[in-house]
C-alpha cells in the first residue's frame, strides 16, 4: 500500500551530517518502493510543518537531540501521526545513559563500573584510576568522548571550554579493553553480531561514518557463547528499555576473560544510523534483508503509542 512518508533528516545535534545521509538513503529507498516521500530538514518549527503536512507515517532519521531523545516522539504523539522507533519514553531513557545503565543492569544486562559528574566535578584529578573513559551523559556517535589513559596527567581540558557544546553532565566508567561488538534488534528478533575492527585509532565519529575508516566483520570471530550472549544480551537491553522498531547495542568483549564474562553493554541506539557504511543495514542484509526490505518494514511498523 502506497503512503504519504514525511523522512525527517538532519536538525541541529551534533550528529546533523550523518542524519541527511540516513535519510537520504531512506527516501531514496521509498522512492524505488513507489510511496510519496516529503523529505524534512527538521528546523524548530517542526511542529506546524507536520500538522500542515498531515504525513501518513513519519520516518524518524534524525540522530542525537531532537529526535532521539523523545522529544520529536512527543510531538508526534501529539499530532497523532505514526512514527519509526522507539516511543517517547525509551527514547528519552536510552540517550540518557546513566538512567539508561541502572535499568539495564537492573534487567541482568553487564553494565561498565561507573560514576555520573559534572564538568566540574570532574576537575583537574583524575576522578578513577586509569584508563577511564569520558562521555556525554546524553550524545551519541562517540561526539565528545575521551579515553584517559596513564600517559595523561590530568583529565582532558577540553571539557572546561567555554565553547564545550555537549552539556555539563558526563559519565566516566571504566575503560574496557578487548573487541568492539554490536547488534541490533529488528521486528523483535536480535540479528547476528558484528566485529568492529577500527582502522583508526579509536572508533569515534569519523570511523563510524567515514567509509574504510574500520572494518566490519560479520559474523564476529567469538566462542559460539559469546556470540549467542550478545544476542540475548541485545534483545534484553532492547526490551528492559522499551524499545521499538530497530534498535542496536554496542558491547566490549573482554577476551581473557573465560566464557562470556568479559561483555560490557556501552549503550543502546534508538536511532542507529542507516548509511551506506551504518552496522544495522549490513546486520539485516546478512539476515537475508534487503535495505528497501528493511525501510518497507519500518513504515508498516510505524505507530502511535510507542
Amino acid at each position: 500500500m502506497t503512503k504519504h512518508v514525511a523522512v525527517l533528516l538532519g536538525g541541529w545535534s551534533s550528529e546533523r551530517e550523518v542524519s541527511l545521509r540516513s535519510g537520504k538513503a531512506c527516501a531514496d529507498a521509498l522512492d524505488r518502493l513507489g510511496h510519496r516521500v516529503t523529505r524534512i530538514d527538521v528546523e524548530r518549527n517542526i511542529a506546524t510543518v507536520l500538522d500542515q503536512l498531515r504525513p501518513d507515517v513519519v520516518l524518524n532519521l534524525l540522530h542525537g537531540r531532537p529526535g532521539e531523545d523523545g522529544t520529536i516522539q512527543g510531538v508526534l504523539e501529539t499530532l497523532a501521526i505514526p512514527y519509526s522507533h522507539s516511543g517517547v519514553l525509551a527514547s528519552s531513557l536510552a540517550m540518557q545513559k546513566d538512567l539508561a545503565k541502572t535499568v539495564m543492569a537492573a534487567a541482568g544486562v553487564p553494565v561498565a563500573e561507573g560514576m555520573t559528574l559534572t564538568r566540574a566535578e570532574v576537575g583537574s584529578v583524575h576522578p578513577m584510576p586509569t584508563p577511564y573513559v569520558i562521555k556525554p551523559v546524553a550524545d551519541g556517535s562517540s561526539v565528545g568522548v575521551f579515553i584517559v589513559t596513564a600517559e595523561h596527567a590530568h583529565p582532558p581540558q577540553e571539557l572546561f571550554r567555554d565553547d564545550w557544546p555537549h552539556g555539563d553532565q558526563l559519565l566516566v566508567e571504566r575503560y574496557i579493553a578487548g573487541k568492539e561488538l554490536t547488534c541490533a534488534v529488528i521486528n523483535g528478533q536480535p540479528t547476528g553480531v558484528i566485529e568492529i575492527v577500527p582502522t583508526v585509532k579509536f572508533y569515534d565519529y569519523e570511523a563510524k561514518y567515514s567509509p574504510g575508516a574500520s572494518k566490519h566483520i560479520l559474523p564476529a570471530p567469538v566462542l559460539p557463547i559469546v556470540y549467542q550472549e550478545v544476542r540475548r544480551l541485545t534483545l534484553a537491553a532492547h526490551d528492559a528499555l522499551g524499545c521499538r522498531g530497530v534498535s542496536r547495542a554496542d558491547f566490549r568483549y573482554d577476551d581473557r576473560i573465560e566464557g562470556s564474562g568479559g561483555l560490557i553493554c556501552l549503550e543502546v541506539n534508538t536511532q542507529p544510523g542507516m548509511t551506506e557504511t551504518s552496522l544495522v543495514p549490513e546486520l539485516a542484509a546478512h539476515a537475508g534483508i534487503t535495505f528497501d526490505e528493511l525501510v518497507q518494514w519500518m513504515v508498516e511498523d510505524a505507530s502511535l503509542g510507542r
